[in-house]
């Protein structure tokens, strides 16, 4: 082969692989209010955030990943059928820094893991118990002071 045609067929390939990453559309994926979380301090509401629920498996592995941003009044319920330790979380293809709040069975915070990192991929643990862990926006648990005195409520909106 002449280097004339190695030359072009080279720039060929190069011309249709760039034609084929311009037609990939990045994920976005919107928030869906599904929900409201009350965090309460003795009988005072302490503040109120939208929540998307996360129950099925698919739900659950995929969490928040592939989410450009999430406002600070918006979170991520995941709701098991039982109350153990939790260390199945990482941050794998998340962009947002997050906080996450363990839930007991009871509704009351049990552990808080601040500022777990976007994209990192090793485990995010828990020793307390949960029956359900709630990811907001890092930063989220510091605003509002949440801590292991507050218990939660939510709701289902969405039929």
């Amino acid at each position: 082969m002449k280097p004339f045609s190695f030359l072009f067929m080279f720039l060929v390939f190069i011309a249709c692989n760039s034609e084929k990453k311009k037609n990939v559309k990045p994920i976005t994926i919107e928030f869906t209010k599904e929900g409201e979380l009350f965090f309460m301090k003795k009988k005072d509401t302490i503040t109120v955030i939208n929540i998307e629920y996360a129950r099925t498996n698919y739900e659950q592995q995929t969490g928040l990943m592939h989410r450009d941003d999430m406002g600070m009044d918006q979170g991520m319920l995941f709701v098991y059928k039982d109350e153990r330790p939790r260390p199945t979380f990482y941050m794998k293809n998340t962009k947002i820094a997050l906080d996450l709040i363990y839930i007991n069975a009871e509704k009351r915070v049990v552990e808080i893991n601040r500022n777990a990192k976007p994209f990192d991929e090793s485990t995010i643990d828990a020793r307390q118990p949960a029956q359900y862990v709630l990811e907001v926006k890092a930063g989220f648990a510091d605003k509002y002071g949440i801590s292991d005195s507050v218990v939660v409520d939510f709701n289902n909106i969405k039929k």
